[in-house]
């Protein structure tokens, strides 16, 4: 017998797959460590799976019996513990496929970050962690793996969303995207929010608050994440599908650029604040090894291929971007059209580029997070446009554009998050002419809670619509999007939740686009303006609605 299989024998640990530890971890074993393991549940923060390939996935859980602790280590002693995994094709666990232990320990977060492999192609699987030897057990979550590379789905489920504020709502939106059983998620961005209790406050009032001060420490984001982490509906939505989860601003901090802050006065020690967001965002999501930050650094765009179906482009669009031009708000602003301006940088827009022409996906899918098409806010000649979206680096959109174009994508659209509400956006050869070739599409899903209770429009349009042809679709109702891919169209539902200050709201599809596979523009097949008797709001004037749209995206 040789020494590794000895030693796994010893200690009792049988891995499948990659167990991730911090360096030079070492387990302690000894009597009193044990007796510090924690006696009450330690999985209240559930569990989630990430970044699916053919043949496996990420599983990921944070070990927590006191989630909302100070110290942002959820009541978990300083001793290293052994974590237990398995990965069944049922939903009892008596055909168990894969199973082992994991490390993990303060360092860590008492977060587990496994990356399963060796697993079928396309296929359905259930995964679960135990602790103590299976006195602790977690609640089970079901994933599957993606489809072999050269097959050819016959559809994808995906839903994505963004933007919940803990204080804003409830989390219904979310549990509503579970009960529609999509086969993946993606989430665009602002999973959580920095600011302390009460500073950050709906139309109506918060219905509930954040725990501790603003997040600039590693506690702090340890334990905000925490927070979120215990809302049942969050771990519903997490326990249902895997998930491609990007960042956006405030996962850090309001509408952050690379390593500028917000505000002036926090440039000192911003990067350290970034460390810590970064190390916290790590831990609390399912994302491989190759996530792992360095310092404040943190690599998050990738690509996830789904069979011949779709590539699935995910970006950052905060780590690398130039700062916003001209005070960063909604101006005109002739600065933001220097032709060196880039979003994404220029790596990344090389990255992209690489990928388009490399593509031979039915679809071309870019993840990310903040508005793409042109959306003039006056009626006037100029052009005043936020900032903060691609309209405040125009030369690195016309750039993007111009690399799938050139490399013959097929069927490019671009998903995004941010602005707390759902849009349907044409891209257009140009902006100001409704009859210019469209060269792809943009999806926007509105906010899960951020901005509280919202409001319909019977037309669908926002006032903006008038001067930006290229804008087919508004609500500033919350909720997600469910998508349908095959390779033959690709169908998009926004989802919409009356308010979200009821936990027993349902889930309605206001609007339904379609795409054909090689048609460019989208078209509407459905349109269900939500009924007056259910409008929580009084209906808003244009000039009110430019106002909520502004405020939204400008002061958060």
């Amino acid at each position: 017998m040789d020494t590794t299989r000895r030693s796994i024998i010893k200690t009792g640990i049988m891995t499948s797959g990659v167990a991730l530890v911090g360096a030079g971890t070492i387990l302690d074993q000894r009597p009193s460590a044990a007796a510090s393991t924690p006696r009450t549940n330690p999985f209240t923060l559930g569990v989630a799976r990430g970044d699916p390939l053919p043949d496996g996935f990420v599983i990921w859980t944070r070990l927590a019996p006191e989630p909302l602790a100070e110290d942002g280590l959820g009541g978990m002693p300083s001793a290293r513990q052994i974590v237990s995994w398995q990965v069944a094709t049922d939903e009892r666990f008596r055909r168990v496929v894969r199973a082992g232990a994991a490390r993990t320990g303060p360092e860590l977060g008492h977060a587990v970050h496994v990356e399963v492999a060796g697993l079928a192609s396309g296929t359905e699987y259930f995964f679960r962690f135990r602790f103590r030897l299976g006195r602790h057990l977690s609640t089970s979550g079901r994933t599957r793996t993606a489809p072999a590379l050269r097959s050819t789905p016959a559809a994808l489920s995906m839903a994505f969303a963004s933007c919940s504020q803990f204080e804003h709502g409830l989390f219904t939106a979310y549990r509503r995207l579970a009960e529609d059983q999509p086969d993946l998620v993606l989430h665009l961005g602002d999973y959580q929010y920095e600011y302390r209790k009460g500073s950050y406050v709906a139309p109506g009032g918060n219905v509930r608050d954040h725990e501790g001060p603003e997040t600039v420490s590693l506690a702090g984001y340890r334990q905000r994440l925490a927070q979120y982490k215990t809302d049942p509906d969050l771990q519903a939505a997490h326990a249902v599908a895997p998930w491609l989860v990007v960042f956006d601003d405030h996962e850090v901090d309001n509408n952050w650029a690379d390593e500028i802050p917000e505000n002036a006065a926090s440039v000192p020690g911003f990067m350290d604040r970034r460390a810590a967001a970064f190390r916290a965002y790590y831990e609390n999501m399912p994302l491989r090894r190759t996530s792992l930050p360095n310092g404040p650094d943190i690599q998050v765009y990738r690509r996830l291929q789904w069979g011949s179906l779709a590539n699935f482009h995910m970006l950052d669009t905060r780590q690398y971007r130039d700062d916003q031009a001209c005070g960063d708000g909604y101006d005109d602003c002739p600065e933001a059209a220097a032709p060196e301006r880039s979003l994404p940088g220029a790596a990344q827009e090389q990255w992209l580029a690489d990928g388009f022409r490399s593509s031979t996906q039915t679809w071309d899918v870019l993840g990310q997070q903040v508005f793409f098409g042109r959306r003039d806010s006056t009626i006037t000649p100029d052009s005043t446009v936020s900032m903060d979206s691609w309209d405040g680096y125009p030369a690195a959109r016309d750039r993007v554009v111009r690399s799938w174009v050139d490399a013959g994508v097929r069927n490019p659209i671009v998903l995004t998050g941010d602005v707390h509400a759902h849009w349907g956006s044409n891209v257009l050869t140009d902006w100001n002419d409704a009859a210019s070739p469209v060269l792809g599409e943009e999806f926007v899903c509105s906010s899960i809670t951020s901005g509280g209770n919202g409001y319909d429009q019977p037309t669908g349009r926002h006032p903006w619509a008038a001067q930006n042809p290229n804008l087919t679709f508004w609500t500033n109702l919350r909720g997600y999007v469910n998508t349908t891919i095959t390779p033959e169209s690709f169908t998009a539902d926004f989802r919409c939740i009356p308010e979200v200050r009821s936990g027993e709201a349902a889930a309605f599809t206001r609007a339904t686009f379609v795409i054909d596979n090689g048609v460019r523009g989208m078209r509407k097949v459905a349109d269900n303006p939500l009924p007056t008797t259910l409008t929580r709001r009084a209906p808003r004037s244009d000039e009110q609605i430019v106002a909520d749209t502004i405020e939204a995206e400008t002061g958060h």
